[in-house]
């Protein structure tokens, strides 16, 4: 029998397979296998922190699936992912498996990989490891810090600061400090001041510009022009003087590249240059790592995505320094390997860098096998990675001072040139930069020499003005986040999605902007909880965290020092008043809902009553906006309109956008807002021949894609939607992406999957769906064909519990019957005995069901001629039908249960996340 390998994805496990042969059998975990049930008491403290596990049904099924194909086998190969989050992996199945003695007598090894390729796979079975205990106990610790905080800590908000959502250890701190910068960009007041900047000719007649720097003898900083009255005094100055050059001072600069990506500078850089979202970075990196295919093979481009490391393996190294040598010439290839150490707070340098698998798998060479967007962040990692080990650029830069006759004004004039390129020719960081700012080359002066008098041409006074902090964007908070070490590499993507998903956040125009109840949660939680949402206590307790993965704590000892003192903070709001919770958030944002008024007027007076004054209120329904003088004054106001979005949605409320015209049909596209959102739209409303009128093509816009950055490009593909990805290699049917009621989808025959945050409709590639369609598969179950017409017979999973289907025929399952356990005879005799037709779709029924509807009514209603009933009778009439159906005591329990179930569902929400932090 073959040996075992399991690694995390469908997608790999279809690539190592054809790598490995017959002699091993690949499967995958789909993820994790098994979680904490999301309910109190899934971690125990006062058991030491007892964790109990549970298994859905779909990891039940996979790790099923690998019990089957161990039978016989000899040796199991736990391949997931090589980080810590990967080992967990490992850990669980090798769990399930114990449980269910299916690794009597078997051999269960760990190996890892960090790129997949045939060499790399190789490499890692001849190199086989034990579990690492040190990572696992530190994912075991950071489970058991994420749980306890989300189901000790969100019920205290939710009881203390009504309409509050979840709160989490990493993604608080994160929500902090957008609050924190937006607090400050509010408080800021823009200062004013002046610049003098002169036009000047040398001897030989060039033109060069050159910022006055001293005045009166005096060094000018930023202020001391503070307005136009002094900034004319220096600009007559400057033409009064008659100038020459003072000094002209010539060095060479050396620059050198940057090293390979690590995962928060790839989302970084990824969001600068190619406007990808942190979530977008990593699902397309995945796809790159896990394999595209190239000429019928199925080749991994990247190493791991998931790294804070920038080293690179010395074959690595040598490699690209060939290629360099080979593509470039000898000049741009330094003396020796460049070795790069990270700077970022707790790395753990346990990875290579990211970088490309080949150096010979050049952009070029693989963009006809990727999609635009894949195409476009293999080339980032591709040129980034060659760049770190070619030679340094060399810059000559040239600074010339100007002085009067006294010597009493100096102007400055200054200047950069490349002398050699070096790694630029490949890479540059400040390219798309979008202030412009970064660098000064190209800019040169003309030549000049001491002495040489120069003749003043114009001379220009500027106002400009101080700006306020910007606020965050993804690309800006992963990095603040890094160099605070909050959170590690993996999660910033998924941390950074939970803040919009809660919505406490939103993007605009690919900013984060906090909502005024993330605002709320933050001022709750710095004043009652400021010691968990401080920065420096959160990297520190990332530090312990990283000395459990190291061997050098035990976490059971970290998490019993971090829950005494987390306790009882927490114990100590128990008698919390709302009246301070109030008070509290009041002071806090007061200046936020309550700004001053131009014309002085006290914010807070009511409009309604003048006496009273307007304050933070906590209703049940969360906070508001409401006047002291209640119950005599009834004023109240919302915090925030609700629903309000970005500049793009509330300027359509106006009109139509017209993004362009199709130039298959030059009818106009247009971006509108209808009751569910926004639309495109291709043309206008017409009428045929017969009058009856034709409505034009149209997409939804998906929920996750920026208006703002929507060009006509990208909506004639929406609108062209839905596309072909490819055929499906087993059935050879079409495998397709679109939209649809519920959202973007992809889809082979029946068979649908809806795409999952950071999917891409447009630009989906077949590993990702086919990856998608795993998922849907697991929820369906092919018996075999049905005896009468050969027709498939299928188990699925419904909403209300598994059922077996054939054609239109569907028949529910018994109760406690397993839909893995249920054969095709059994199938076929439930639907024969219980089978029903589907209904058709519809929105209000089809023609059928509405004559059922009267029929039904016709039966119901009295006979032509027969007594109307007494109106003593008529008004009874509603209490006899409500005992006689069960109906309306049907609805009654329904809503006891539903009232049950939102009491219980709280404790839900605040589960932590599968990977990652919460």
């Amino acid at each position: 029998m073959p040996d075992v390998v399991v690694v995390e994805s469908p997608a790999k496990a279809k690539t190592i397979n054809k790598y490995l042969g017959r002699d091993f059998t690949v499967l995958a975990s789909l993820g994790h296998v098994r979680d904490l049930p999301p309910k109190d008491g899934s971690v125990r403290p006062e058991e030491d922190f007892a964790m109990d596990w549970e298994a859905e049904e779909r990891g039940e099924r996979q790790v099923n699936e690998i019990a089957r194909a161990l039978r016989g086998a000899r040796r199991l190969f736990l391949a997931t992912d090589p980080d810590r989050e990967g080992e967990a992996i490992s850990w669980h199945v090798r769990e399930m498996l114990a449980r269910k003695g299916a690794l009597k007598g078997l051999e269960v090894r760990r190996i890892t990989f960090n790129e997949i390729t045939k060499r790399a796979v190789q490499q890692a079975l001849a190199s086989p490891r034990d579990l690492d205990r040190a990572l696992i106990d530190a994912y075991l610790a950071r489970r058991a810090l994420d749980y306890l905080v989300g189901f000790t800590l969100s019920p205290v908000l939710w009881r203390k600061l009504p309409g509050s959502r979840s709160a989490g250890r990493v993604q608080s701190v994160a929500l902090r400090l957008i609050c924190e910068r937006e607090a400050e960009i509010e408080a800021f007041r823009p200062r004013e001041y002046w610049t003098v900047e002169g036009r000047f000719l040398t001897p030989a007649g060039a033109p060069f510009t050159a910022r006055l720097t001293h005045l009166d003898g005096r060094r000018l900083e930023q202020f001391d022009l503070p307005d136009e009255a002094a900034a004319m005094r220096a600009k007559a100055a400057v033409e009064a003087g008659a100038f020459s050059v003072a000094s002209v001072e010539r060095k060479r600069v050396r620059r050198n590249p940057p090293p390979p990506f690590t995962t928060s500078t790839l989302q970084q850089e990824a969001s600068r240059k190619l406007g990808l979202g942190a979530q977008q970075t990593m699902r397309l990196a995945q796809q790159l790592y896990e394999g595209v295919d190239i000429g019928g093979d199925t080749v991994g481009l990247i190493t791991y995505m998931r790294t804070d490391g920038v080293q690179m393996a010395r074959e690595a190294m040598v490699a690209i320094r060939d290629h360099v040598k080979e593509a470039f010439g000898g000049d741009y290839l330094p003396p020796g390997p460049r070795e790069y150490a990270s700077r970022a707070k707790n790395a753990q340098e346990a990875h290579e860098a990211i970088r490309p698998t080949d150096v010979r798998n050049t952009p070029e060479r693989v963009a006809r096998f990727l999609d635009e967007r894949q195409r476009r962040l293999y080339e980032l990692i591709w040129k980034r990675a060659v760049a770190s080990q070619m030679a340094s650029a060399e810059l000559d830069q040239t600074t010339v001072e100007l002085a009067d006759e006294a010597d009493r004004t100096r102007l400055r004039a200054t200047g950069s040139v490349i002398a050699f390129d070096g790694f630029l020719k490949l890479y540059r960081e400040d390219l798309d930069d979008p202030t412009g700012a970064e660098d000064e080359e190209g800019r040169t002066l003309p030549p000049m020499a001491e002495r040489d008098p120069l003749k003043t041409q114009e001379v220009t006074a500027d106002q400009h003005f101080t700006q306020p902090p910007p606020r965050y964007s993804e690309a800006s908070l992963v990095k603040k986040l890094e160099e605070l070490g909050i959170g590690r590499p993996s999660t910033y993507a998924s941390i950074l999605q939970v803040l919009q998903d809660r919505e406490y956040v939103r993007l605009e125009r690919r900013r984060f902007v906090p909502e005024d109840r993330g605002r709320l949660v933050t001022a709750f939680l710095v004043a009652f909880f400021e010691r968990y949402v401080d920065t420096g206590f959160t990297a520190a307790l990332e530090e312990q965290l990283d000395d459990i993965s190291g061997g050098r704590a035990d976490w059971r000892a970290v998490m019993r020092a971090f829950w005494e003192e987390f306790r009882r903070a927490v114990d100590a709001t128990r008698d919390l008043k709302i009246s301070d919770v109030i008070e509290a958030l009041d002071e806090e944002l007061g200046p936020h809902f309550f700004p001053a008024r131009e014309d002085g007027a006290d914010p807070r007076a009511c409009p309604a009553c003048a006496a009273g004054r307007l304050g933070l209120k906590l209703g049940r329904q969360g906070a508001f906006i409401g006047c002291s003088n209640y119950p005599e004054c009834r004023y109240t106001r919302p915090l925030a309109v609700p629903g309000a979005e970005g500049d793009t949605a509330s300027a359509l409320q106006e009109g139509p956008r017209e993004l362009g015209t199709d130039p298959a049909t030059g009818q106009a596209v247009t971006l509108r807002r209808g009751p569910y959102g926004l639309y495109l739209q291709l043309g206008e409303e017409t009428e045929d021949e017969k009058g009856k009128k034709l409505k034009p093509r149209r997409a939804s816009l998906p929920r996750d894609m920026d208006p703002e950055a929507l060009d006509l490009d990208r909506a004639l593909a929406l609108l062209s939607l839905p596309r072909v990805i490819g055929l499906d290699p087993e059935t050879g049917g079409e495998i397709t992406a679109g939209i649809g009621r519920f959202g973007p989808y992809v889809r082979l025959g029946n068979t649908y999957q809806s795409l999952e945050p950071g999917d891409d409709v447009l630009t989906l590639g077949m590993n990702r769906a086919m990856d998608l369609l795993a998922k849907a598969r697991a929820k369906v179950r092919l018996l075999g064909p049905h005896p009468a017409d050969g027709a498939p017979v299928e188990v699925r999973k419904g909403r209300f519990g598994p059922f077996v289907q054939h054609g239109k025929t569907v028949a529910s399952l018994p109760r406690d019957t397993d839909m893995e356990e249920v054969t095709l005879e059994q199938a076929v005799a439930l639907l024969r005995e219980k089978g029903k037709e589907l209904a058709p779709r519809g929105r209000k029924g089809t023609k059928a069901t509405a004559a059922k509807r009267g029929a039904a009514r016709a039966a119901a209603a009295p006979a032509e001629g027969a007594e109307a009933p007494a109106p003593a009778a008529r008004k009874r009439a509603p209490a006899v039908r409500a005992a006689a159906k069960p109906k309306p005591a049907a609805r009654r329990g329904a809503k006891t249960t539903a009232a049950a179930t939102r009491k219980k569902r709280p404790a839900a929400k605040s589960g932590g996340r599968r990977k990652g932090e919460g």
